[in-house]
């Protein structure tokens, strides 16, 4: 636990200072393919485009289970300007869910790229936490 909490303290470090020349690019499948992974997001990065500052705003990230066995979310991290509501249940294979987002920019004085850390309860073949993320953009208008 004490490990999760080091990686997971890099990450909220990270998230509130991502360069904003990083983007998230998401393959597109072809069609009838088979979606691989662990989960497949129905977006990996949302731009919200010009925010004013002490402006709020909200959007959200879907994902579904391609996993073949049941998941469940153990953490959602991100950068103090940023409140995630997150389902606490079960996913079975094929079951979607979603990550609800509202960002407060009342303390932001710059662009930027802000990085959403989602920790699964389950653990990859070598026994290492299953670790996801996504990202929201914004361009701050003072």
């Amino acid at each position: 636990m004490k490990h999760l909490l080091t990686i997971l303290s890099f990450f909220t470090i990270l998230s509130c200072h991502t360069a904003q020349t990083t983007q998230a690019v998401s393959p597109t499948p072809l069609p009838g393919a088979k979606p691989a992974g662990f989960v497949t997001w129905d977006k990996k990065m949302v731009d919200l485009g010009p925010v004013k500052k002490g402006e709020k705003r909200t959007t959200f990230f879907e994902f579904t289970n391609t996993s073949g066995q049941d998941i469940q979310i153990d953490i959602v991290d991100a950068c103090e300007c940023t409140h995630i509501e997150f389902p606490r249940g079960v996913f079975a294979p094929g079951q979607k869910g979603r990550l609800d987002v509202e960002f407060d920019s009342k303390d932001k004085d710059a662009d930027e790229t802000i990085g959403i850390t989602v920790v699964f309860k389950q653990n990859d073949e070598k026994g290492n936490p299953r670790i996801e993320s996504v990202e929201y953009k914004f361009g701050l208008v003072k």
